[in-house]
């Protein structure tokens, strides 16, 4: 008797199994079929798609062939943004300058830290300007152009540079 239940259990197992992995399949091929009559339809004719999937593919180089016409092969020309208005030296410190002076990363003087400004500042206000704007590595440290800020006007700096002196003083 045990072994005809356990067959019987086995079979109704095995078609219960094939019923579910049947419907599975249904499903599967249902839905590939909605997808590629909506979705995949929608992606290739979205122009932006093309676009991008153009950009992808494109040669990375042309050649220039002597005694042709090749202007077409010249570099786009790229304008350089305008820097921003000058600002207030508290503004730029706050926007820009306290990442590295508000902690001393790198070697930077905190603000108002007179002992580390002190020698700094007895090198004179241009020195202190110009190493702001164009950079400076000495041996305490590490002064980025303009402090990374290359988008800042050079007025600006040089307030920041002049609002850290005179909260060091």
């Amino acid at each position: 008797m045990s072994v005809e239940h356990d067959k019987k259990f086995f079979d109704t197992f095995m078609l219960v199994l094939g019923i579910l992995i049947a419907i599975t399949l249904v499903l599967y091929i249902l839905a590939r079929n909605v997808s590629a009559n909506t979705q995949e339809q929608h992606v290739l004719a979205d122009p932006a798609m093309r676009a991008a999937v153009n950009e992808r593919i494109k040669p990375v180089a042309r050649l220039a062939i002597a005694g042709k016409d090749n202007s077409a092969l010249a570099p786009a020309k790229v304008e350089a943004a305008a820097p921003l208005a000058d600002m207030g030296g508290e503004e730029v410190y706050n926007m820009a300058c306290v990442a590295c002076h508000g902690a001393g990363v790198a070697g930077a003087p905190k603000y108002s830290d007179k002992a580390a400004w002190s020698p700094r500042i007895a090198k004179g206000t241009d020195t202190l300007h110009e190493h702001a704007l164009k950079g400076f590595q000495g041996t305490a440290g590490i002064m980025p152009i303009k402090g990374g800020r290359v988008d800042l006007s050079d007025k600006s700096i040089i307030n920041a540079v002049d609002y850290m002196v005179a909260g060091s003083k």
